[in-house]
């Protein structure tokens, strides 16, 4: 039997109401490798999303949101703190697995959030919030754990990327990758459902102060597993074909143009069930518009693998997908809501990004975001359309290989332009995105002006906050000598 995902949303009449002049609480819910087509909201029909796709009808829809990173450990420190991922030397997955048969060496990366940065828990925790971990951290070993970095409580923060299964004791025989603080579980409950559980417990505790609840899932990261029954639902509805052929080519590397695998499909049903759960949880308690809720993904969907290897997932019309610096892999969903706050229904084409979420729900609870050293802007203004939307310039950094079949690169977004520099072949490649989502057009060659305009850009961010870059590798050289 499957513990109910809804057995904790049982709330005591005694609960007392948050007063007026209560600081809002804050719940932000990162999902591991969802991409930007994966939820109905979003345009996919074969996923079903329902209570994801309501947030959004009563909040806000990003179509231009970033994660800091095309992989998770960076895009979670960059998240976390506020800085740019290559400020942080943190630039690949801990603790990466840089080849030393290539043409080039990965940078020389931290292998953990030093705890000297500030994240956005100690600054919470700072002012009088109650803080609070579940899920994936990927940020360090013990020591370095989210109880190591401004929360309070930490349920299933650890060093390791993903479950050995989702179903319990979560584990297999290497005691290692055992999920900490989740003991005590039923045979066969579902990580997913836990979580949310764990989080609504500690929801309902807190009568007496405001709450910073990060909920940071593991799904729908590898392994790909799900409930039966849901898998079974899948199984049974007509798949719906994205594109005219089922795989692109991407270097070395395939990208899935189709959704069609029903135990992903089932992943994210559950994934979905738990925000409908944290709702119903803050309904209840009649706290949900003293409640900013963040939902968004620490990068993009698993798409593009070496052709020998099948994704789980597919995100036309953005091409490629995780690991890469094609929009498949950095462009993410992002919702923000906050009844009576942020306007309902509201679709944003306001360029945001993972960095930018430290400062902007510091913002959105009336802190200060400006005492705090932080890369990210806080659009808490444009949010709550309190101005104009700015120009601005996002950047992305990965000296490392990936085995997604990326290369070494780098990136910049300007406006409507984006640049890609790779880092072996020396070259880049420019897009316009507007024209062009899909970057099929690269338009290098056709404005070199642009193009260069762009590269001295991202050179020049580079420097200011001082990436490690990839070397050439000279054991390599000697051998095709």
């Amino acid at each position: 039997m499957h513990r109910c995902l809804f057995l904790s949303v049982l709330i005591l009449s005694s609960c007392t109401l948050p007063s007026s002049d209560r600081p809002p609480n804050v719940v932000l819910i990162l999902i591991d490798d969802l991409g930007w087509a994966d939820l109905s909201c979003y345009g996919s029909t074969y996923y079903e999303t329902p209570a994801i796709d309501r947030l959004a009808s009563q909040g806000v829809r990003f179509t231009d949101a970033y994660a800091a990173a095309a992989i998770c450990s960076p895009a979670r420190a960059g998240l976390i703190t506020g800085q740019y991922p290559a400020r942080l030397n943190i630039t690949d997955w801990i603790p990466g697995s840089d080849p030393q048969n290539r043409i080039l060496l990965g940078a020389k990366d931290e292998h953990q959030l030093p705890l000297a940065s500030t994240t956005i828990a100690e600054v919470f925790k700072a002012e009088g919030y109650a803080t609070a971990f579940f899920g994936k951290w990927h940020l360090g070993e013990e020591g370095f754990f989210p109880e190591d970095q401004g929360f309070d409580l930490n349920k299933g923060g650890h060093w390791a990327g993903q479950p050995a299964s989702y179903f319990y004791p979560y584990k297999n025989d290497r005691k290692r990758w055992d999920v900490p603080g989740l003991e005590g579980g039923e045979e066969g409950e579902y990580l997913t459902d836990r979580l949310a559980n764990e989080a609504i417990d500690f929801i309902q505790q807190q009568k007496e102060q405001p709450f910073f609840v990060m909920l940071s899932h593991y799904t729908v990261h590898t392994p790909i597993q799900a409930k039966e029954e849901d898998i079974e639902y899948y199984q049974n509805k007509p798949k719906s074909r994205l594109d005219t052929i089922a795989f692109s080519a991407e270097g070395d590397a395939r990208t899935k143009l189709q959704q069609d695998n029903p135990t992903y499909a089932a992943m994210i049903k559950s994934m979905d069930e738990s925000v409908a759960s944290i709702l119903k949880t803050l309904e209840t308690l009649d706290i949900e518009e003293e409640t900013i809720i963040v939902f968004t993904s620490d990068n993009g969907g698993l798409t593009t693998l070496p052709a020998r290897r099948e994704a789980p997932t597919a995100g036309p019309p953005l091409r490629a997908g995780k690991g890469w610096l094609y929009e498949g892999g950095i462009r993410v969903p992002m919702i923000m809501h906050w009844p009576g706050k942020i306007a309902h229904g509201k679709v944003s084409n306001l360029p945001i990004s993972g960095i930018d979420i430290f400062s902007t729900l510091i913002g959105l609870a009336g802190l200060d975001a400006s005492k705090h050293e932080v890369d990210g802007d806080d659009l808490s203004p444009q949010i709550l359309g309190k101005a104009q939307a700015i120009e601005r310039q996002v950047f992305w950094h990965f000296p490392h290989y990936h085995g997604s079949g990326s290369l070494p690169s780098a990136a910049i977004r300007s406006g409507d332009y984006k640049l890609i520099h790779w880092y072996e072949a020396g070259t880049s490649e420019l897009y316009n995105l507007k024209k062009d989502l899909s970057e099929t057009r690269d338009l290098s060659e056709k404005n070199p002006q642009i193009r260069d305009s762009l590269y001295k850009a991202l050179l020049n961010w580079q420097k200011e906050v001082g990436a490690q870059l990839p070397e050439r590798n000279p054991r390599f050289e000697k051998t095709v000598d």
